[in-house]
C-alpha cells in the first residue's frame, strides 16, 4: 500500500507541475501579446512628441478613400518608407486639392488632375502650374497697368530684361554668319531651297526656304518648329508650301540637337539652356538674313508662326524683334505653362520685370495682328476664358481689340492638323493679303527627308 500511495502522490505532484507550467506558458504568451500591443501602439501613436507622423503611402490611401479618387505616382516619386509629419492635420475635409497641396509640397511633389477620378503625382516642375495660379498671375499683372502709357513702360522693361536674361546679344556677337544655299527645286506654284548658315565654327543653322513663284514683294513668315517628329514631316511641308503658293516666303529650321543639328552637338544638347538661346537666335538671324539678302521680301509684312514649342519661340521672336508685324502661336499660349523643355525655358526669361508669363510676353505685340490657336485637349483649354480676355484688355489700350483673335477647337488635341492649319491660312490671307485661290494642300510635293537637308552634310 505504501508504494502505491507514493506513486499516487508522485503522479499528483507531476500533474500540479505540468498545470503550473501550462499556466505559466499562457501567462507568458499573454504578457508577450500585451507587450506587442503596447509597443505597436507606441510605434503608431500620433502625438505631439512624434509629430503626428504617418507613412505617406498610408495617408494617400486614406485620402483616396475619403474623396473617392485614385493616385498614379510617377516612377521618380518614391513613397517607400517615406513618413509624413503632422499627417492628419494636412487633410482638409472640404477640399481634395488643398489636401494634396499640403501633402505634396512637403516633398516637392505636385498633383495633376487626369481623366476620370485619377490624379497623377509628379515631382515639382518650375515651368508648369495649375490654371488657378495662372489666373492669379494675370490678375496681378493686370493690376500693374491701367492704360497705354503704363503698359508701354512695362513692355519696354520686358523687352530689355528678356533679352538680357536670354543672353541673346552675347550669342549673336559670337556668330560668324556664313550662309550656304542649295539649288532651287521647283514645284506647283512654289519652290524649295535649303539654307545652311554657319553660326560658330562647327555649329550651323539648318533650314528650308519655301518661296512663292509669284512676282513682286512677298510676305515673310519665320516658322520655328515644335517638338513633333522633325521639320521634314508631311504636315509642315503642307503648311509652309501652301503659304508659299498663296504668296508668302516661309523659312523653318532644325531644333538644337535635332535633325542635322544633332550630328553636330548630339541629341542630349537639346535639353540644355543653350538650346533656348540657339533657337531664339535662329529665328532672329533668319529674319535678318532674308530681309538683307532677298529683294522679294516686303518689310511691312513680316510674320512668325509655330506650334507647341514653336509657339514659345513665335512669342519670343515677336518680342525680341520689332520688325515682326503679325504673330500666330499655335497650341502653346497659357498663363500657367512656360513650355516644358529647356529649349523653351532653359533661360529664366519668365523672371523678367519681377515676374511674367507667356500671355504678357505675347502682349508685347499689341496692337499688331495676333492669332492664338487653342484646343480642349491640352494646356491651352483655358485660353477662351482666361488668356484671351487678358490679351483683349491690352489691345484695348490701343482701341484694337479686333487685332487679337482666338480660334478655339474644344474637341481637338495637341497637334497641327487640318483645322489648325486652316486657321493659320485664314489669318495670313487676311493680314498679309495672300491669294486664297491658291489654297490647296493637295498641290504640295512631299519631299523625302534627305532632300530637305543641307549640302553641308551631303
Amino acid at each position: 500500500m505504501e508504494d502505491q500511495e507514493k506513486v499516487v502522490i508522485f503522479a499528483e505532484n507531476i500533474t500540479i507541475i505540468l498545470i503550473d507550467l501550462m499556466m505559466s506558458s499562457r501567462i507568458m504568451k499573454l504578457v508577450a501579446m500585451l507587450l506587442c500591443l503596447c509597443i505597436g501602439g507606441m510605434a503608431s501613436a500620433q502625438t505631439y512628441e512624434t509629430q503626428y507622423r504617418r507613412p505617406v503611402s498610408e495617408v494617400m490611401k486614406m485620402v483616396g478613400q475619403r474623396f473617392g479618387v485614385k493616385f498614379k505616382f510617377d516612377s521618380n516619386v518614391d513613397t517607400a518608407g517615406v513618413m509624413l509629419t503632422y499627417a492628419d492635420f494636412r487633410i482638409r475635409p472640404y477640399s481634395l486639392e488643398q489636401t494634396l497641396d499640403n501633402i505634396c509640397k512637403h516633398f516637392d511633389w505636385n498633383w495633376w488632375k487626369q481623366s476620370g477620378n485619377t490624379y497623377r503625382i509628379k515631382l515639382y516642375e518650375y515651368p508648369r502650374r495649375h490654371v488657378d495660379e495662372g489666373r492669379q498671375m494675370l490678375e496681378y499683372l493686370s493690376g500693374l497697368y491701367n492704360n497705354k502709357v503704363e503698359w508701354e513702360a512695362r513692355r519696354d522693361t520686358l523687352r530689355k530684361e528678356v533679352r538680357q536674361r536670354l543672353e541673346l546679344d552675347a550669342f549673336l556677337d559670337s556668330c560668324t554668319l556664313k550662309p550656304m544655299l542649295s539649288k532651287i527645286r521647283r514645284h506647283d506654284g512654289y519652290t524649295t531651297q535649303n539654307i545652311c548658315i554657319e553660326l560658330t565654327p562647327g555649329q550651323h543653322l539648318f533650314g528650308t526656304i519655301y518661296a512663292s513663284l509669284k512676282k513682286g514683294k512677298h510676305a515673310l513668315i519665320i516658322c520655328p518648329d515644335g517638338h513633333w517628329p522633325m521639320r521634314y514631316r508631311e504636315d509642315e511641308q503642307q503648311r509652309l508650301g501652301t503659304l508659299a503658293r498663296m504668296g508668302a516666303v516661309c523659312v523653318d529650321f532644325d531644333l538644337y540637337g535635332w535633325g542635322e543639328s544633332e550630328k553636330e552637338v548630339g541629341a542630349e544638347a537639346h535639353c540644355t539652356s543653350r538650346a533656348h538661346v540657339y533657337q531664339a537666335a535662329c529665328g532672329y538671324i533668319l529674319l535678318d538674313y532674308m530681309l538683307k539678302n532677298r529683294k522679294d521680301i516686303d518689310p511691312e509684312r513680316i510674320g512668325v508662326m509655330g506650334g507647341s514649342g514653336g509657339g514659345t519661340h513665335t512669342i519670343l521672336l515677336s518680342l525680341l524683334d520689332e520688325r515682326v508685324t503679325a504673330s500666330a502661336p499655335v497650341v502653346h499660349l497659357a498663363s500657367h505653362f512656360d513650355g516644358g523643355c529647356p529649349c523653351e525655358s532653359g533661360k529664366p526669361v519668365q523672371l523678367a520685370a519681377g515676374g511674367t508669363c507667356e500671355p504678357e510676353l505675347a502682349a508685347v505685340m499689341a496692337p499688331k495682328p495676333m492669332l492664338i490657336v487653342s484646343d480642349g485637349g491640352d494646356w491651352t483649354s483655358s485660353v477662351p476664358t482666361l488668356e484671351f480676355p487678358y490679351l483683349q484688355r491690352i489691345y484695348g489700350f490701343y482701341g484694337a481689340q479686333e487685332q487679337v483673335r482666338n480660334i478655339h477647337l474644344p474637341n481637338e488635341r495637341h497637334d497641327f492638323k487640318e483645322n489648325k492649319r486652316q486657321a493659320v491660312y485664314d489669318f495670313f490671307i487676311d493680314v498679309f493679303h495672300l491669294d486664297r485661290s491658291m489654297l490647296d494642300e493637295s498641290k504640295i510635293t512631299i519631299e523625302p527627308e534627305e532632300a530637305l537637308k543641307s549640302l553641308y552634310h551631303q
